[in-house]
C-alpha cells in the first residue's frame, strides 16, 4: 500500500489525539479529524492537521492541561508541529457553548465532517452553530487575531508572506473561506469550494492573488517575482471582507463594540 501524505498526517492526527487521551485519561470521550483531512482538500504544503477533542466534562486547570498537551504535540518531530486541537466538553458542545476552546465554524466542522479517532461517536450529538452565531464568532476571531496593529503594519509591507508559503495562503485565503462561511449557502468546507464560489462571484476583489494562493495550495510553487506585484491586492481584498463583515453584522443587531472594531481595523488598512 502507498503511503500517501493524508495517510501520514492522519497518523500524526491520531497520535496526537493519544497525547490528549494520556492527560485526560477517561474524561476524554472522543477525539475527531476536522478541517480539510476530514472534508477534502488536503495539502501537504499549506494545510494544518486538525484535530478535535471531546471531553466529559472540563474542569478548573484543564486550559493549563490543554496547553501542556499542545506544547508536548508541537515539541514531536515533523508534521506535529502543524497539530491545531480544539477542545470542549460534550455538554458544551451540545448546548452549543463556549467552554473551552471550540469556536463556531470548528462546531460545525465536527458536526457535519468529524470523523473519529479515538473514543465513541458523539458526532451527532453536537449543537450546528446558525449563520448568525457564526457571523459573530468569526467576527471575534478575525479581529483578536488579524486586526492587531502588528499584523496590520504587515499587510503595508507584506514581503514577508513571501518566505512562507503557509503565511501567504492563509493571509489571502482567510477572508475568501470565512465569506464563503457566512453567505447564504456557505458553511464549514474545504478551501477549494470556497475558492470556486468567491471566483464565480461577480467581478471578485484581487481575483488574480486569490488564484495564485489556490495555486499555490495545490502545489504550485511560490514565486516571489510574480507573486509580489499580486500582494497589491491584500489590502483590497480585506476591505472588502470587512465592508461584507459590517453590513451583516448590522443585520445581525451585532454589539456596536464589535461593529466599530471592523470599522477601526478598516482605516487601518488605508493605503
Amino acid at each position: 500500500m502507498i503511503d500517501t501524505a493524508q495517510d501520514r498526517a492522519r497518523g500524526v492526527a491520531l497520535g496526537a489525539a493519544r497525547v490528549w487521551q494520556a492527560a485526560f485519561g477517561e474524561r476524554l470521550t472522543a477525539a475527531y479529524l476536522l478541517g480539510s483531512l476530514a472534508h477534502g482538500g488536503y495539502s501537504p504544503s499549506a494545510s494544518d492537521i486538525d484535530l478535535g477533542i471531546v471531553l466529559s466534562e472540563v474542569r478548573p486547570g484543564d486550559r493549563q492541561l490543554a496547553d501542556d498537551c499542545a506544547t508536548s504535540v508541537r515539541e514531536q518531530a515533523g508534521l506535529y508541529g502543524k497539530v491545531s486541537a480544539f477542545w470542549a466538553s460534550l455538554p458544551a458542545l451540545r448546548d452549543g457553548r463556549e467552554d473551552g476552546r471550540f469556536p463556531a465554524l470548528d462546531r460545525l466542522d465536527l458536526a457535519d465532517h468529524g470523523q473519529l479517532l479515538l473514543g465513541i461517536a458523539v458526532r451527532e450529538a453536537v449543537a450546528r452553530p446558525d449563520r448568525t452565531e457564526l457571523l459573530l464568532s468569526s467576527s471575534r476571531f478575525a479581529l483578536e487575531i488579524l486586526a492587531v496593529p502588528e499584523v496590520v503594519a504587515e499587510f503595508h509591507q507584506p514581503q514577508r508572506l513571501l518566505t512562507d508559503v503557509v503565511l501567504f495562503t492563509k493571509a489571502v485565503l482567510f477572508p475568501v473561506r470565512f465569506l464563503h462561511a457566512t453567505a447564504e449557502d456557505g458553511g464549514a468546507v474545504g478551501n477549494d469550494v470556497a475558492l470556486d464560489w468567491y471566483l464565480a462571484q461577480p467581478d471578485p476583489v484581487s481575483a488574480p492573488l486569490v488564484r495564485l494562493a489556490a495555486s499555490i495550495r495545490a502545489g504550485a510553487a511560490l514565486d516571489p517575482d510574480k507573486a509580489l506585484p499580486l500582494l497589491a491586492g491584500l489590502r483590497p481584498l480585506y476591505r472588502c471582507y470587512i465592508d461584507d463583515r459590517v453590513e451583516r453584522l448590522r443585520l445581525a443587531g451585532a454589539p456596536d463594540d464589535l461593529i466599530s472594531g471592523f470599522a477601526t481595523w478598516r482605516d487601518r488598512l488605508r493605503d
